[in-house]
């Protein structure tokens, strides 16, 4: 798993994040896990609004830059500036590169080279690890 010594401006303990996350969010964010595809709600999210990190709010994504990946993963082409931060990850037996939220660094899922223009990545994110705030109308 993928480890980082960078601090970050949201610092709890593990039992103060235990108990402000679900233990779905909890696993995810804070332990590196998956939620099981298909298994979010967020999956089918169309609607124009943001999508921040579970675990301390930052905004991460807005709804323009979601696209159907057909992974089972809500899947983005692009965050907001400054908002996520990477990591190597080398388990599972291959290499990706993780990315995290930069203000609480909570595990949010990987990023790869196979997404549409313009950026041609697929950020393809635990739906668990995010909240979502539509625009207003």
């Amino acid at each position: 798993m993928a480890e980082t010594t960078k601090q970050f401006e949201v610092v709890k303990t593990d039992e103060e994040w235990r108990r402000s996350l679900t233990p779905e969010q909890y696993q995810v964010l804070r332990r590196h896990g998956t939620e099981r595809p298909g298994s979010c709600a967020l999956l089918k999210e169309h609607r124009a609004g943001t999508f921040s990190c579970a675990g301390c709010g930052q905004p991460l994504f807005v709804a323009d830059r979601k696209f159907e990946s057909g992974t089972g993963w809500p899947s983005f082409f692009a965050p907001l500036e400054g908002a996520l931060g990477s990591s190597v990850d080398d388990s599972l037996f291959m290499r990706r590169t993780e990315v995290h939220c930069s203000r609480c660094g909570g595990h949010l899922g990987h990023v790869f080279e196979d997404g549409p223009p313009p950026t041609g990545l697929r950020y393809c994110i635990n739906g668990v690890a995010l909240n979502f705030q539509p625009a207003a109308v």
